[in-house]
């Protein structure tokens, strides 16, 4: 970052009222990472920015840098602003909850691209479809953002012994699925939950295999286990519907 000035695409993870009329803002970016900005101004009747910085809006912003962590917006324009998300609630708390885990797992400025485009790849399945707020989908879309870290659970052989067979626990500890002989550390997970995370794992987004309640909470224990152990972050609950 050299330059004074960076354009750049950005998603809206978290905007906050500051002062009198500013927002301070949370984005995740492809190439920069997560980065915040405050957009002076933005809550007077007449900003020129007007509502496109509300979490979820995919936009293009020219940013003001600064030696400090706030950089400055002096434009933006709106790429997409997932308004159809916003009119059911299911789907704007699923949004929500994915733009936080984003911004827990992913608190730097390096780069990710792959990032940026599953969690706009995520609004986007939730703009059109009410199925994609379900805790099936959602999973998925956190299973995938462990991936895109670095933090992959091991799923199929034992991540303590190499064991293939008789995989019947989860260790987030061991980093992944365990054998009975090495479940000693681990809770139990049923075939139903290890076949949901593989096939998550190997489907697109779009696509995301369904299971039932037991299995998805099994499920949601092994994903949040191991961004605890690996990444050293708490994940929200998701919302039960």
């Amino acid at each position: 970052m050299a330059s004074r000035s960076l354009r750049t695409e950005a998603i809206v993870l978290r905007s906050i009222r500051f002062g009198e009329a500013d927002r301070i803002l949370h984005l995740y970016t492809p190439e920069h990472g997560r980065l915040g900005a405050i957009a002076k101004g933005a809550r007077r009747t007449r900003s020129r920015f007007g509502a496109r910085l509300e979490p979820f809006f995919h936009l293009t912003l020219n940013l003001h840098l600064s030696r400090g962590d706030l950089h400055t917006v002096t434009t933006a324009d709106t790429i997409d602003p997932h308004g159809p998300l916003r009119e059911r609630a299911a789907s704007l708390d699923a949004a929500a909850r994915a733009c936080d885990a984003v911004s827990r797992l992913f608190e730097t400025d390096d780069p990710s691209p792959a990032v940026f485009h599953l969690l706009a790849n995520n609004l986007t399945l939730l703009d059109g479809d009410a199925r994609h707020a379900e805790p099936a989908s959602q999973l998925a879309f956190r299973l995938k953002l462990l991936v895109a870290g670095g933090f992959t659970p091991q799923l199929a052989s034992c991540a303590s012994c190499g064991e293939s067979d008789h995989l019947s626990g989860f260790s987030g500890a061991a980093g992944g699925v365990v054998c009975s002989a090495c479940e000693a550390s681990a809770f139990p997970l049923t075939e139903e939950a290890h076949g949901f995370l593989v096939g998550a794992l190997g489907r697109p987004l779009a696509d995301a295999p369904q299971a039932s309640l037991r299995a998805l909470r099994q499920a949601e224990r092994a994903i949040s286990e191991t961004a605890e152990h690996h990444a050293h972050v708490h994940l929200r609950s998701l919302a039960r519907q």
